[in-house]
């Protein structure tokens, strides 16, 4: 990387804050900051939620596995988009009906506040280890390929992220992300196209993926004794296909729509996450799959533990022209900084909404009814958690081996299907007890464990689809069954599902419940922030070796100037006179 890659890093970085502050104006009360007051049109929503679904592993771990496997890890991304679609189909509008700002508050109105508290305390420590993992990450893989510090990257990072979420909230963290979306697919599709380029075009890739004899490892479906642990089969696609359906459709994720303006807002903004997730999916591993065509030596002798997870990099290093390679390193800091920034907005939320009124009650202290104190405590909880990442990251730079966060690390994915299945089960079963989803976890986490230990300790060798759906019938189990206790259920138990799903299917009314809308304000103001970020990178056409570089450069400038005056045309244009 030279002088003007780190500038453009650095210039992008910086305006990252800018966004954060310009949004800061939208904020007034604490539904303004963690759920855009619900004044989200469907573009920014979708393409937030869209942000959301993937990190940087998308580049790191995912191009490994594209660079091992081919096209099979696209299912990964196929089965986010089959989710997103159902999303799309029904639960999207029923989420956003739920009138909700976190997840556990959701739980509460279905299930009570014992479940709703049980899941509040065991995804807050786990959302803040995961957020601190992607950022370290993160770091580890840039000081690898691109010879940044680690310190220096999260700390850096974290600081930028911590910023902008803070002080701008949810409209931030959605306005960024949409930014972020607008670099992130021009400069991805422009390597792969550089990339079937250098190979001479789509035969010719094809050709040297046959040339090779990677045909049957590229292949999407692969053969039982391909792969270890029958991966990349029919087996596991279907597992993969099955996991994020289901984990797209509960009430854990019902939050990618609690910002949108109504039911139908929310229905557009679920089909704009799907195509982009499925356009995605085809270009994002071209990259991959020609650096192990054409530069195997280079990402194999990368200094990290799997060197595969460098090819998206390495071939990005080959093929980019000047500048575009900080584009694409801002590509890969967005994907972590989308998953980072909503976390931590979540979390916040998850505390403040929750958490802390629970503590109230149980320390018989007065509510805070407040607007303004709300919204003080929400950012200092906000800043908090966010020095907490940054710490954590940094702790685990310092460290090697197993610690305690690997393990808790663990028991998170323990727990992971088992806690989604009651969530989806919750919102298609009425008549099951207050205490349905803990029964569903209790059975499907013992199982989850069982797998563990007769893996640990005996020869028995249990893949992935096997662990998954067993976990899965476990928890379902322990849900349904608990529906066989229904009749002993309170009257007043009763009335609250009736009021929960009444209130689920009943359509938003914007004017009554909201009031105003903001879209043209929005329009304006994003648009604006879109032309200049493309304004910024013509400069680059100064550094360009050739024409391809050129055309590269100029493609990704045009897209988001092009993108960002039309936005400000259509918003002004629809001004009142």
């Amino acid at each position: 990387m030279n002088i003007i890659d780190l500038i453009v890093i650095v210039a992008y970085l910086a305006l990252m804050v800018g966004v954060g502050f310009i949004f800061k104006s939208f904020n007034k009360d604490i539904s303004d900051y963690f759920r855009g007051g619900c004044r989200g049109t469907w573009w920014l929503v979708g393409m937030s939620a869209f942000m959301n679904s993937f990190s940087a592993w998308t580049f790191t771990g995912a191009a490994g596995v594209a660079f091992q496997s081919g096209w099979s890890v696209a299912i990964i991304f196929i089965a986010n988009s089959l989710g997103f679609f159902l999303n799309f189909i029904c639960f999207a509008p029923w989420f956003r009906q739920l009138r909700a700002t976190t997840a556990p508050e959701v739980i509460r109105k279905r299930f009570g506040p014992a479940t709703q508290q049980f899941y509040a305390w065991a995804t807050l420590p786990l959302g803040i280890l995961y957020s601190s993992l992607h950022l370290y990450g993160l770091a580890i893989f840039s000081s690898a390929v691109f010879g940044f510090p680690v310190e220096a990257v999260i700390i850096i990072i974290g600081l930028v992220v911590l910023a902008y979420s803070t002080s701008g909230g949810s409209w931030a963290v959605m306005a960024t992300d949409f930014l972020q979306s607008l670099i992130l697919f021009p400069i991805t599709v422009i390597l792969a196209c550089l990339c079937l380029r250098e190979l001479g075009g789509w035969g010719e890739f094809l050709q040297a993926i046959h040339l090779e004899g990677l045909e049957n490892k590229f292949s999407m479906i692969n053969s039982y004794g391909e792969f270890a642990a029958a991966a990349f089969t029919w087996g596991w696609a279907s597992a993969i296909i099955f996991k994020n359906i289901i984990t797209a459709n509960t009430m854990q994720n019902a939050v990618r729509y609690f910002s949108a303006k109504d039911g139908w807002e929310a229905r557009k903004a679920a089909l704009l996450a799907t195509v982009l997730t499925l356009f995605g999916s085809f270009f994002w591993f071209i990259p991959p799959m020609t650096g192990r065509l054409l530069y195997a030596d280079q990402i194999n002798a990368v200094d990290i533990s799997k060197p595969a997870e460098a090819a998206y990099a390495i071939t990005s290093l080959n093929l980019l022209p000047t500048g575009m390679i900080g584009l694409v390193v801002v590509a890969m800091l967005t994907a972590t900084m989308s998953s980072m920034d909503s976390g931590l907005n979540r979390n916040a939320a998850i505390f403040i909404k929750d958490i802390l009124p629970a503590l109230r009650r149980r320390f018989r202290k007065a509510q805070i009814n407040d607007n303004r104190l709300l919204l003080g405590q929400s950012q200092r909880i906000s800043l908090i958690f966010g020095l907490i990442i940054i710490t954590l990251a940094f702790w685990f730079s310092q460290q090697s081996g197993v610690g305690i966060f690997e393990i808790m690390l663990n028991i998170g994915s323990y727990l992971a299907i088992p806690m989604a299945i009651p969530l989806l089960l919750g919102l298609l079963m009425k008549r099951v007890p207050s205490w349905a989803a803990l029964a569903g976890i209790g059975l499907g986490a013992t199982s989850s464990i069982s797998l563990v230990l007769i893996k640990s300790f005996t020869d028995i060798d249990l893949n992935f689809q096997q662990t998954l759906f067993t976990t899965t019938s476990c928890s379902a189990t322990g849900f349904i069954l608990s529906s066989l206790a229904w009749h002993t259920t309170s009257a007043a138990y009763h009335q609250q599902v009736k009021d929960f799903f009444n209130e689920m299917f009943k359509p938003v009314d914007f004017e009554n419940e909201v009031g105003g809308a903001n879209d043209l304000r929005q329009l304006i103001l994003i648009g604006t922030l879109a032309t200049t970020i493309g304004a910024l990178i013509l400069p680059l056409l100064i550094y360009s070796r050739n024409h391809t570089d050129q055309i590269a450069t100029l493609t990704i400038a045009a897209t988001l100037i092009s993108t960002g005056l039309a936005m400000v045309y259509l918003g002004k244009k629809s001004l009142p006179k």
